[in-house]
């Protein structure tokens, strides 16, 4: 299990002096199209060379089936993982960071909520911070009702908490894990 950083720790930026804290976040990965194991080691990778990110811990990786899928739209079943980091990056700059790696991965957004996707990178908690602006609400408005974040968050921290909805092993026990293979033969490695 990592250590929960110091919230009254801080990290001066070297250019400006500005005291910046340093803030533990949850992130939740999913592919269903083309290379999917390659496409969440690929973010993990990314997100370990981000500046002021440092990765803590990667969880074992999870097969699920796709949830609320466009109608007519065929979808296979998603590759999941949860990646803990630190970091001294403001929540929106971590944002656009995980929406520039899942750019990369050429993920496309199309009208359709749910739609299969080469890659998605949720921020799922980012520290305490709160927001529910349209293009940052945080935490993850549906984490507590997502097996597939809670299963394997709770691999790595089976003692955290989703702020607003209380301790993930409590929500994870009123899912259940139906339909969550863990696939052992499939790893990601840590950079």
């Amino acid at each position: 299990m990592t250590e929960v950083p110091n919230p009254n720790i801080v990290d001066a930026d070297t250019l400006t002096g500005e005291m910046r804290p340093i803030r533990r976040v949850v992130i939740s990965l999913g592919s269903n199209l083309g290379d999917r194991l390659a496409s969440l080691q690929g973010a993990v990778d990314a997100l370990a060379d981000t500046p002021d990110v440092w990765v803590t811990s990667v969880s074992p990786v999870y097969e699920t089936e796709p949830l609320g899928t466009p109608e007519g739209v065929e979808s296979g079943p998603y590759l999941n993982a949860v990646v803990l980091l630190d970091t001294t990056l403001a929540a929106n700059r971590l944002l656009d960071r995980a929406l520039a790696i899942e750019d990369a991965y050429d993920r496309e957004r199309g009208e359709h909520r749910n739609a299969p996707r080469t890659l998605d990178v949720d921020l799922v908690v980012v520290g305490d911070r709160r927001s529910d602006t349209p293009s940052l609400q945080l935490p993850h408005p549906r984490a507590h009702e997502r097996a597939f974040v809670l299963k394997p968050w709770f691999d790595l921290e089976p003692e955290a908490q989703l702020p607003g909805h209380g301790p993930i092993a409590d929500l994870l026990a009123a899912l259940g894990v139906d339909g969550i293979t863990r696939r052992d033969d499939l790893v990601l490695e840590q950079a």
